[in-house]
């Protein structure tokens, strides 16, 4: 799909490119430029995320930024217009930038209202900070005093402070086509709230009604409450000052579920409900494979990568895997066949502030140690950095996650979509055991092995488990059985 069109000679428009395999649409994340920017071809304009990851944009030519299309917090379909660029500037008067109508109320229905600055929620029924009340007043509204006393006296009506008065004009909202500014999601819940839009004061960007707006209109005020309290615009601190019946919306945070959050809650519960999951454990003593790892650290040919017990456990499952290549498989329910897969691309589980990811190394069965911690290195660097790319995530086989760096002993992990096993790691812990006939303190770790029994039977199951146990006890196998 093209990502760009030609408004004219002079002005070129960016469209939201696909960046993965497929995707319908992506949320602008962060604005790098400004109208009136200048830019150069492969310049980094945007920060969007899509459901598999967030994704850095380039503009594709040079020239002088004209006009954003959306503000941050937008979900964007896929082809739409994001941002035009002046390409000859200096050459005549600028056309003034289009009407901002796709801006404040976007064709596609995002999936919840966008964020205030700097995306952090507001708390419903804590008022909203005075900053994002201090907007410009719009061309053809009331002055910024005026339009918010007449929106305390509204307000002060609808939430029984004093008796009915005389019929008052509406607030001065900004509004579109005859009705305030606000996003389906936002509609919804006013009208399942019995809220009139035309009443609630914006403190969303470009003066669109936000969800928390609507929570402040609807929220109960205090019995016998100083009249600063009802208005919805004031500071946290005027409610403190006197008692006050907190609203049960005060007492919640809703975080609306999209992105790459959506995707794993989905991708989760498809994987649960459609591959048979069967769990299995072993604890194993693995001061050997502790002793190996320092050593490592030490070897002159282990210089410049990081070397952790992950690095073992990971070459132990590819060793496991080359042992019982039928476990290496996917299930294509279309056309009812086991896909055997001759390579390994192993996923790594990491956490990321936008949720947990699971980027693979690609063709980790070739790798030799060295090659694989660098790449472990690389990988977990870029998760933690928000930079993996969808195809970073696409096409794994099977997976770790370590769960033991959260001193938590093991867990039954969830398959990854379309992989057909993932091995959970537990915390190292010293511990009593039975070595050599005596009872010493040994590092001890329990595995967990979840694996789908359309393709892999508790036989073939077992004897993986048991491999990757029996090189982290005995880790000289890994040159043995390699």
């Amino acid at each position: 799909m093209t990502t760009m069109t030609e408004t004219s000679a002079r002005f070129r428009e960016f469209k939201m490119p696909d960046v993965g395999e497929g995707l319908t649409e992506a949320e602008i994340l962060k604005w790098f430029v400004q109208p009136g920017d200048t830019v150069t071809d492969g310049q980094v304009v945007c920060e969007v995320e899509t459901a598999k990851a967030a994704v850095e944009l380039p503009i594709p030519f040079d020239g002088v930024v004209h006009e954003l299309r959306f503000p941050e917090g937008t979900t964007v379909d896929v082809g739409q217009v994001i941002i035009a660029i002046d390409v000859a500037p200096g050459s005549g008067d600028a056309p003034a930038p289009a009407a901002a109508a796709p801006v404040q109320e976007p064709a596609a229905e995002p999936e919840a209202e966008a964020e205030p600055k700097g995306r952090t929620p507001v708390l419903v029924g804590y008022g909203v900070a005075e900053s994002s009340t201090k907007r410009r007043p719009r061309k053809g509204s009331a002055a910024a005093p005026e339009a918010a006393a007449v929106a305390a006296a509204v307000q002060a009506e609808l939430n029984g402070h004093g008796a009915p008065a005389a019929p008052t004009p509406a607030p001065a909202v900004p509004v579109q086509g005859g009705r305030p500014l606000a996003k389906p999601p936002v509609r919804k819940l006013a009208k399942d709230l019995g809220i009139d839009l035309a009443t609630v004061v914006p403190t969303g960007k470009d003066g669109i009604i936000t969800r928390e707006d609507v929570h402040a209109a609807a929220a109960p005020a205090a019995p016998e409450a100083p009249a600063a309290v009802a208005s919805p615009v004031a500071p946290a601190p005027a409610v403190a000052e006197a008692p006050a019946v907190v609203s049960d919306s005060a007492r919640e945070t809703r975080i609306p579920v999209k992105g790459v959050r959506k995707a794993i809650a989905q991708a989760m519960v498809g994987s649960a409900f459609t591959a048979p999951h069967v769990t299995e454990f072993v604890t194993v003593d693995v001061t050997r494979t502790m002793k190996l790892v320092a050593e490592l650290k030490e070897d002159k040919d282990m210089a410049g990568v990081r070397v952790n017990p992950l690095l073992i456990i990971a070459k132990a499952l590819l060793v496991a895997i080359k042992r019982n290549p039928e476990a290496n498989a996917a299930w294509d329910e279309a056309n009812q066949e086991i896909v055997q897969k001759h390579y390994v691309n192993l996923g790594i589980a990491a956490a990321t502030p936008r949720g947990l990811i699971v980027p693979n190394i690609k063709d980790a069965h070739d790798k030799t140690l060295p090659q694989l911690a660098e790449a472990l290195g690389e990988l977990v660097a870029t998760a933690r950095d928000g930079k993996t790319s969808p195809a970073a995530m696409a096409g794994g086989t099977v997976t770790i996650t370590n769960v033991g760096v959260f001193g938590v002993d093991t867990g039954t992990p969830i398959l990854n979509p379309g992989e057909s096993a993932i091995l959970a790691v537990g915390a190292i812990k010293l511990q009593p055991w039975v070595h050599k006939g005596k009872v010493k303190p040994r590092q001890v770790t329990t595995l967990a092995l979840s694996f789908d029994h359309r393709l892999v039977d508790g036989e073939l199951g077992s004897k993986v488990l048991a491999d990757v146990a029996a090189i982290l006890e005995q880790p000289k196998r890994l040159i043995t059985w390699a």
